[in-house]
C-alpha cells in the first residue's frame, strides 16, 4: 500500500513540576536501548518524558490517524525515527514493538525509544514478549506530596487528600470533584469498557464506589459479590481490571511462622485518593475532616506516599501489612532484606502513647529482625521513642530509609 507520510508536532512547554522518578529515567535511558513507563492516564507520564527529553521526536497512538499509519505500515512509519522517538499509548499499536526489538538489536544505541502506557497488563505482556531483556520498566504514579511542595503547594492535611495528586488539578487550579468526576467518565469508565463487557454501568459505578468504601480492608470478594449481586469470580476479575488500569493496588499480607495464624487475603486501596474522596461523595474538607473513613483514606494517602517513593527509585515497593486471627495488625511492614519494619499510621494531629502499641507488638513479635519501627501520624512534631520513630505525614519515606 501507499504511505504517506504525516507531519507530526514535536513541540512542547516544559513542565512546572519536577518529579522525582527524573533521575531514575535519565539514568536508565544510559544502560537500556528502551525505556517503558506506565501509569495512570493524567498522572504526568508524557509532560516528564517530553520535557527530559525535548529533542526526541513524538507521537501519540491515541491519535486515530497515527494509530492507522503505524499499524497500518509499520517499517514505514518507523522511518519517520531514524534516531529514536517517544511513542505514547504503545499498547494500542503492540505490534510496533516487534519492529522496534529489530531496530535496537541492529544499531545497539541506548535510550534509543522511550515507550509510554496506561495499560498494565497488556503493555507488559507485548514488552515481556518483544522486548525481554531490551527496556527498563518504571512506574509513575500522581504526585507525591514533596512534589507538590517543591512546586510551592503548601497543603492542609484534608485539602491535600481531597485534591489528591494528579498534576492537572494544581495546574489548572481546578475544583476537585469537578475534576474527579470528569476524570472518572472520560478516563476509567472509557477504558474499562474497553477491557470487560459491563452490561450494567450502574452496577459497575456502584462496586467501585462499594471499593471505595472498604479501603484498607481485607477484601472479601464474596461480601462484596452479595452486596451488589455478583459472584465472587466476578469481583475478582473486576478488581483485576482495575488494577491493570491503575485505580486500585492490592497490598499483600505478610505471613511468616511467627508461630500465630494470620490472614492471608490482600489489603485494597485506591491510586490515589482524591479519586476515592469523589467516590465516596466528599466534596469538600469540612466533609472530609468529619467523614467516619478519613482515618482510612489518611492511611491510603501515606500508603502512597511509600509505595511512590520505592517506584520513583525504580524498586519493588516490598510493603506489606500483618493481621492474624486474634486481630493483632499493623498497618504497613517494609521488608528490607532480613530485617521487617512495622510501620503505624494514625490520622490524628495529635499523639497519643497507644499509637505505639501495634508496633510494640510486632517487635515483640519479630524480635531482631523489627529493632526499629515508626508510626506516621496527622500532626508535625516528630521524636524517637525508645526504638520506634514518630513521624509527621509531611515525611512519611524517612520510614523506609
Amino acid at each position: 500500500m501507499v504511505f504517506t507520510k504525516m507531519k507530526l508536532n514535536f513541540k512542547f512547554v516544559g513542565a512546572m513540576f519536577k518529579r522525582e522518578i527524573e533521575s531514575e529515567l535519565t539514568q536508565l535511558v544510559k544502560e537500556y536501548p528502551v525505556v517503558t513507563i506506565i501509569g495512570p492516564r493524567q498522572s504526568g507520564k508524557t509532560t516528564l518524558v517530553k520535557s527530559v527529553f525535548p529533542e526526541k521526536k513524538y507521537a501519540n497512538l491515541e491519535e486515530l490517524d497515527v494509530r492507522a499509519l503505524a499499524s497500518s505500515d509499520p517499517r514505514s512509519f518507523l522511518e519517520q525515527f531514524p534516531e529514536g522517538g517517544i511513542f505514547d499509548e504503545i499498547q494500542r499499536v503492540p505490534e510496533l514493538l516487534s519492529y522496534i526489538q529489530s531496530i535496537v538489536d541492529s544499531k545497539d544505541v541506548k535510550g534509543m525509544f522511550i515507550l509510554i502506557g496506561s495499560h498494565q497488563l497488556e503493555l507488559q505482556e507485548a514488552v515481556s514478549q518483544s522486548l525481554a531483556g531490551r527496556t527498563a520498566l518504571l512506574t509513575l504514579l500522581p504526585m507525591t506530596l514533596g512534589e507538590l511542595e517543591r512546586a510551592g503547594f503548601d497543603l492542609p492535611l484534608d485539602e491535600w487528600m481531597l485534591k489528591g495528586g494528579y498534576p492537572r488539578i494544581y495546574k489548572d487550579n481546578l475544583e476537585p470533584t469537578r475534576a474527579y468526576r470528569n476524570y472518572f467518565q472520560t478516563y476509567v469508565e472509557r477504558d474499562l469498557r474497553q477491557l470487560i463487557q459491563i452490561k450494567d454501568l450502574l452496577q459497575f459505578e456502584r462496586f467501585i464506589a462499594i471499593l471505595a468504601g472498604r479501603i484498607g480492608q481485607v477484601l472479601n470478594m464474596e461480601e462484596i459479590g452479595g452486596e451488589i449481586g455478583i459472584s465472587s469470580h466476578t469481583v475478582k476479575h473486576w478488581i483485576s481490571i482495575l488494577e491493570a488500569s491503575f485505580v486500585v493496588s492490592r497490598l499483600p499480607p505478610y505471613f511468616e511462622n511467627f508461630g500465630k495464624r494470620v490472614i492471608k487475603s490482600p489489603k485494597l486501596y485506591f491510586n490515589d485518593v482524591g479519586l476515592a474522596c469523589y467516590l465516596l461523595g466528599i466534596q469538600n474538607e469540612g466533609q472530609l475532616s468529619r467523614d467516619p473513613l478519613r482515618g482510612n483514606l489518611f492511611e491510603n494517602a501515606i500508603y502512597l506516599e511509600l509505595k511512590k517513593h520505592r517506584m520513583n527509585k525504580g524498586l519493588d515497593s516490598q510493603l506489606f501489612y500483618y493481621r492474624d486471627q486474634q486481630k493483632n495488625e499493623v498497618d504497613f511492614i517494609f521488608k528490607k532484606g532480613h530485617v521487617l519494619v512495622p510501620i503505624e499510621i494514625k490520622s490524628s494531629r495529635t499523639f497519643h502513647p497507644q499509637f505505639l502499641d501495634r508496633v510494640k507488638f510486632f517487635q515483640s513479635l519479630a524480635g531482631e529482625r523489627a529493632q526499629q519501627g515508626f508510626v506516621i501520624y496527622g500532626g508535625d512534631l516528630e521524636q524517637p521513642i525508645e526504638n520506634i520513630r514518630l513521624l509527621s505525614f509531611k515525611h512519611a519515606p524517612l520510614a523506609l530509609g
